[in-house]
């Protein structure tokens, strides 16, 4: 392709992309594909020659788009957000062509700068702890492709804390336990396969009526281990799970974790953007003693993944246990502490240039479009439970002081499955089914950037409408 083959494509794309945007309600919201349809469309082998984009372009409208989920369809209420914005989008393409490999201050003095300002910039407007900004001695922040690279970071931080950094040498991580309850993301789990201590030594803490982990039962799990030997040395409070939006109770865990010296991570990886509106900021309780914390604006904020924040207060924990340095990597400035190496952060040595679409989103669009959004998220939440505890049929199974509801049919499990399974049939909405205390449950999930309460009625007069009929 040539550079003027280039730029005329690049509007074409561009244009294809804003109308994509704008009409995408016009998509069913998931796809009616089974497994193969999409490649038994397309080619078995390469072309030998290049074809004319118009052909390709035409495969993307032919087999790509009926092929994919709609994640910014407003009647989108499945697992997550998934939004983008256009600033967002921009910011991306630049990244892109730029093509820089950020791996070392060095590498793209920029792209390492614009990040820890950024991490900056979101510790102020979420109101994080100073401890967790650049200008701490001990903290900072970066940015990871998702909060499960997140997790992982904040567990090998432990583990290298728990074991003095002998862990580095001899590899014996054999007694070294680890805490979360059974609502925690399943990233836990694989983070302590990963990090070699292993689904075994998970211990999985007791929950209350609200899915928050129970203290009381942590200080009790946490003796016993110690008791037999063993080495507590992680917990992970979340939040807002997954399943149910639950959020554990971080103000009391903290002093516990640090007179225990166990390793606190905090995963709020959707519902800490919520802080940005002011009046939800007590979904960051607790950060004070946190040695760790995520949040995702690929999520509720609008800008595309991947893009997790990352911070720790305990820098030298994480630099222990993901530093290397072999001559070919070795610079002056990282050496006297003039600049960050953020490959030293992460699991891998390269990395993007991230930050750009961030720092797009925040100078072209702004945080007040996105606190408005998360604003209108919370009401229209609020507004359809008023609906569902006003239907005799259907019964809230967990909290829902935020953007999800959780929600099933007094009739039983079977009915609730058969309910998701229908909804989701018509292609008009998309949920996420999930089991809390032994019960199946539907997610409602409200969070895309052009729902509005006329989406969320139809989704609910659609339930309701199955609902009858079954």
């Amino acid at each position: 392709m040539t550079p003027d083959e280039f730029r005329r494509h690049g509007h074409e794309l561009i244009d294809w992309i804003a109308g994509y945007v704008e009409g995408v309600e016009r998509q069913r919201v998931s796809p009616d594909v089974r497994p193969g349809d999409v490649r038994a469309q397309l080619a078995e082998h390469p072309p030998a020659e290049p074809e004319a984009w118009s052909v390709v372009m035409a495969d993307v409208e032919r087999v790509v788009v009926p092929g994919i989920v709609h994640w910014q369809h407003p009647s989108y209420f499945a697992y997550f957000p998934s939004n983008t914005t256009y600033p967002s989008i921009l910011g991306e393409l630049l990244a892109t062509g730029l093509g820089v490999q950020g791996m070392s201050w060095v590498t793209s003095p920029a792209c390492t700068e614009i990040e820890t300002l950024m991490l900056d910039w979101m510790g102020e407007l979420l109101d994080l702890p100073e401890r967790f900004h650049s200008t701490s001695p001990t903290g900072g922040g970066v940015i990871q492709g998702s909060a499960s690279e997140a997790t992982l970071v904040a567990i090998l931080s432990a583990r290298w804390r728990a074991t003095g950094g002998a862990v580095n040498a001899d590899g014996d991580t054999s007694r070294l336990v680890a805490y979360a309850t059974s609502q925690s993301h399943s990233s836990v789990e694989k983070g302590l396969r990963i990090a070699g201590i292993g689904s075994d030594r998970l211990q999985i803490v007791a929950h209350d009526d609200s899915f928050a982990m129970r203290v009381d039962d942590l200080r009790r799990l946490v003796a016993d281990d110690r008791a037999a030997g063993l080495v507590p040395c992680f917990v992970c409070s979340s939040h807002g799970t997954t399943s149910s939006m639950a959020f554990d109770p971080t103000p009391q865990l903290g002093p516990f974790c640090r007179d225990e010296g166990l390793w606190l991570h905090v995963d709020a990886a959707m519902s800490g953007i919520a802080a940005l509106a002011p009046e939800h900021r007590w979904v960051n309780d607790g950060l004070e003693l946190a040695d760790s914390y995520c949040t995702n604006p690929h999520k509720w904020m609008g800008v595309n993944f991947d893009c997790d924040l990352y911070w720790t207060a305990d820098r030298a924990a994480l630099l222990g246990a993901l530093s290397i340095l072999p001559e070919y990597l070795r610079s002056a400035a990282a050496q006297t502490g003039a600049a960050i190496d953020y490959r030293d952060w992460q699991v891998p040595l390269g990395r993007r240039f991230r930050s750009l679409k961030l720092w797009f989103v925040l100078r072209l669009d702004g945080v007040v479009p996105i606190r408005a959004m998360i604003r209108r998220h919370v009401e229209l939440t609020q507004r359809l439970a008023a609906e569902v505890r006003a239907d005799e049929r259907f019964e809230i199974v967990a909290p829902h002081p935020l953007n999800l509801l959780c929600l099933r049919l007094v009739a039983g499990d079977p009915a609730t499955d058969a309910l998701i399974e229908q909804a989701n049939a018509t292609g008009e909405v998309l949920f996420t089914r999930t089991v809390l205390d032994g019960r199946s449950a539907l997610r409602f999930s409200i969070g895309t950037r052009a729902t509005a309460w006329r989406h969320v009625a139809a989704a609910w007069q659609l339930l309701g409408s199955l609902a009858s009929s079954s």
